[in-house]
This record gives C-alpha cells, structure tokens and sequence, in this order.
C-alpha cells in the first residue's frame, strides 16, 4: 500500500511540474501519468479484497496533489472571507477534480475486471475524456487542469490544436503515457524482444509525429495581412478596493491611458472587466454620466470603439429568467450580469453577458442545496442568487464592421465557446478581465498563457486586456507579441492582423469529447453487463 501512495505522489509531482507556467519541463507531461498506472496495476494485480476502493483513494491522493500543488492560488482569492475559513471553501476546487479524475481510474479498474488490459486503457482514456467534458460542463464547471491546457507554455508542440481543441492534447498526453506503461509491464513481464521494439516504435511514432508536424506548420504558417490597430489598457486598481473607487475617477484614469496610445486609426480599444464597475441599468445606460464620459473621450477617437466590462442589471416585469430575483417592496424582478458592452461613435450599444460564471462567485451551483453556502459566496463580490447570462456566444462589430469576440475571464478555458463566436463572425479575440484576486501567483501566469490556446484553435489574435494581471497581445500562432507586467499601469498598442477563415476545429468544435462520451457510455455498459453475467453464474 505505501509503495502505491508513494507511486500515486510521485505522479502528481512530476504532473504539477511540467504544468504551467514552468517552462522547459512540459515533457513531463508525457511521462506523469506512468507511476499511477503502475500504482493500479499493482493494486489490481494483489490479493486484496478492496481493489476498487484501493484504486480510487490511491488516484484520488496523487491527483489532489497535483491539482493543489497547480492551483492553490485559488485560496488567495478567498483569504477575505477570513483565512481560516477560507481552508474548507477552497477544497472544493482542491478535491472535487480528483474525485472525478479517481473516479475515471475506477472505471478502468472495473473494466480490468470485464475485459482484457488493451481495451480497459482503452476505455480509461475515454473515461478520462468524458471527465474532462463534465467537468466544463456542469455546474461546479472548473476545466482549467484539463490535461490538454498543459501544453499552454509550449505552444509550438500544439499548432494542430486548430483541428483537435485542447482534447487532442488529452488523448496525446495518455496515449505516450499508456505506450511507455505497457513498455515497462513488457520488461517486467519478460515479453519478447519484438514486443518490446514495436513498443518503442509506436511511442515514438506517436511522440514525434504530432510534434513534428506542429512545428511544420509554426515555422511555415503565415497570417494574411489584414491590419486593425488595437489599444488594450491596464488600470492596475486593486480589486479588492475598486469598487470604492469613484466611477468618474476610474474612468478617467482608463481614458488617460487609452490616449497615451491612441494613433488616428486606432480601431478598438479594450478596457478590463468592471471597467465601468458601478452597478448600471442596461436600458438606461446613454443617459448616465459615464457614458457621456466615454462619448468625450470618442470624439477625439472618429474611427475608434471601445470594448469594455461593465456591471449592469435590466429589470423586468416577471420573473422570465431563472435567475431573476424580485426587487424588494416591488412585483418587478431584476438580473445582475457581468457584462461586456461596444461603444462607438453613434447611438448603437452593443451588450454581451458573460455566460461561464465562476461557481460560488457568480453562479450558485445546484442552488436550494447549496444555500448555505450564499453569505460566503456575497463576501467574494458576487450575487448569492447567481448572476444572469446569455445561452449563446456573441460577436461585438465596429463601425467599419471588424467582428470581435467579448471573453470575459474565466470564459478563456471554454475552447468550444470561443470558437463558436468565431463561427459567428469574429475576427479577434478580446479577452477582458481582473486577475488580481490571486495575487502574484502562478494563477494569473496559467490564465494568460492558456489564451495562446485560444489563438492556435481559432487562428485568431489575441488582445487581453487586465485590470490587474497580465496584458497582452498574442498572434495567430499562440506568440506572445507584447504583454504588460504584473501591478503597472499600462496601455499597450498594436497592429494586429484580423482573419475570416474559420479552421476545422472551429467548424466542429468539440467533436473529441463527444465521441469519448458515447465510447465510454458503451464501456459502461459492458461493465453492467460483464457484472452481471458473473452474479448469474
């Protein structure tokens, strides 16, 4: 048992270090996962009587390790709750991916049992896929350790991620794993040589052909000259005292800086989440001082938009929406959104809700059982009814009729969101957000370069805009062209190339996961039905 928890450790160290944003430790990524496999196989291969109960607390172990070691930064952006209660809180996204992830290993565990070794590891992938896909879809969604987002800091390795999304990074990451497993089961079991060279023929095939095709087409890719000029401003408030800033103070410093980089044909600018951060009726936004404070600063700017986050809220005379929740001393109800909203010169407004809210912040999960939890979740900054949002991706258009896609932060590790506002139209990509409730850590780093993956599928550039955090530009190849430093002030320009053509990936979209989905709702009914065959006989 202690040599399992140790194997089952072991994997999740070498995991957390080759996850971003280490760099040159990303092959790791191909090996980690073999101590966990050899940690079930010794599991399976004993004489226990609680194998499936082994398997998963020894996965669950290596993977809490690896998920907490990679986000732990999570708990500074609760530590104002108090940080001793922040501890429970924050073992939620600490524990609830392990679980699943252990959860995937004891399927495999099970179809060990139903099958030969060759179709459970099979299998495993599968279920490991299916996870993943629950994972972004539920509402406890969390996909940022999906194994695919590893690959985020050696980005020339992924070029065809436009055809895959991050999916295809999964099933690379356990297909070189699985091969070098069974290679050391081969040594272990004295299998022939021959067995053992096609072994090691198919991991190298399957370890370089992907990667050297990647990198065909990095050094040979080229972007269709189609320049937009972009500003992306850096206020650098902090968050947790921004909302006492005074609206026309932070408006003000926005604008200062949005002109210091401001060329005649600058075409967007892009200001961070809750830019605008005082709460604001929808329906009766042109008539507030902040917007004719932003109508000033476009005057100057004829050919300009801006692209901003704003706290809005409409109001309405039913209850039509599920989160909607009735003004006090009134029949009418109200939503809250955290919202992007384009303002250009002329009358049109454009608004975006974002759609992938932060459970416990923004959404909360499986409401009437988790109401406890709603004073908690208000000291985050958030709505304890859950704020409201859209069903659909939205594409943002300027006056001259550039197409761009609002993302607002935690909306950048939804590969197939982004790419069905793509779908619609878009021609950038413009990412707006305020990374500063983690502080300095390593999360801030891990969001920015997981937009690099948002580039490649897409073939879109990136303009990311922080209020705290990271700001940047990245080109169509998942290049970093320029990018801001941690806790300045910054407005940064650039010439970006803007791009119609849509890649196969955005086309299809999230095509991998569904075909895991279906292979590994067929494995478990060949685990149902394998188990029931052996309590018949």
């Amino acid at each position: 048992m202690r040599k399992n928890l140790l194997l089952a450790v072991f994997s999740g160290l070498l995991l957390w270090i080759a996850w971003p944003p280490t760099s040159y430790t990303t092959f790791f990524l191909f090996v980690g996962l073999v101590p966990m496999l050899m940690a079930m196989e010794n599991i399976i291969q004993s004489n226990s009587s609680k194998k499936g109960r082994l398997v998963f607390a020894t996965t669950f172990i290596g993977f809490f390790v690896w998920n907490t070691l990679c986000i732990y930064w999570v708990y500074n952006s609760l530590k104002i709750i108090g940080p001793v209660a922040a501890i429970p809180v924050t073992l939620i996204p600490y524990s609830l991916g392990p679980l699943l992830m252990a959860g995937a290993c004891w399927l495999y565990y099970r179809m060990r049992v139903a099958t030969s070794r060759g179709w459970a590891l099979a299998a495993l992938v599968c279920f490991w896929i299916a996870y993943e896909y629950l994972h972004q879809s539920w509402e406890l969604n969390f996909p940022w350790m999906t194994l695919g987002n590893g690959f985020a800091v050696s980005h020339k390795w992924i070029q065809w991620y436009e055809y895959t999304g991050v999916y295809g990074g999964t099933v690379w990451i356990w297909a070189c794993n699985i091969l070098l497993y069974l290679l050391y089961l081969g040594l272990r079991e004295a299998q022939s040589k021959q067995q053992r060279l096609k072994l090691i023929s198919a991991f190298v095939l399957v370890l370089l052909l992907p990667l050297g095709l990647s990198l065909s087409r990095y050094y040979n890719y080229e972007e269709e000259i189609s320049p937009s000029g972009i500003v992306v401003v850096q206020p650098n408030i902090d968050p947790y005292t921004k909302f006492n800033v005074p609206p026309y103070e932070e408006i003000s410093t926005l604008t200062k800086l949005s002109d210091s980089a401001a060329l005649p044909n600058t075409e967007y600018f892009i200001w961070p989440e809750t830019a605008i951060s005082e709460d604001i009726n929808e329906d009766a936004f042109s008539g507030t001082p902040q917007f004719n404070q932003v109508k000033q600063f476009l005057v100057k700017h004829k050919n300009g938009n801006l692209l901003t986050g704003i706290s809005t809220y409409k109001i309405y005379n039913d209850a039509h929406t599920p989160t909607a929740q009735q003004l006090s001393g009134s029949s009418q109800f109200y939503d809250r959104f955290n919202a992007a909203v384009n303002i250009q010169n002329g009358e049109k407004l454009q608004f975006y809700h974002k759609s992938k809210l932060v459970p416990g912040a923004e959404l909360m999960p499986f409401g009437s059982a988790l109401s406890f939890l709603k004073p908690v979740f208000e000291h985050l900054g958030g709505s304890s009814g859950g704020y409201g949002s859209q069903n659909e991706p939205d594409v943002f258009y300027s006056q001259s009729g550039v197409g761009a896609d609002p993302v607002i932060c935690y909306e950048t590790i939804w590969g197939n969101w982004v790419a069905q506002s793509v779908k619609k139209g878009a021609q950038f990509i413009a990412i707006i957000t305020n990374d500063g409730w983690w502080e300095n850590t390593s999360g801030k780093d891990q969001h920015f370069d997981y937009a690099k993956l948002r580039a490649i599928e897409n073939r879109r550039w990136v303009a990311r805009s922080a209020n705290t955090g990271i700001s940047g530009f990245i080109n169509q190849r998942g290049d970093v062209v320029q990018q801001s430093g941690w806790w300045v002030r910054a407005a940064l320009r650039q010439n970006i190339n803007l791009n119609s053509r849509l890649t196969f990936y955005t086309q299809h979209g999230d095509y991998l996961p569904y075909t895991a989905i279906i292979l590994a709702c067929v494995g478990g009914v060949w685990i149902l039905l394998s188990s029931f065959r052996r309590r018949k006989a």
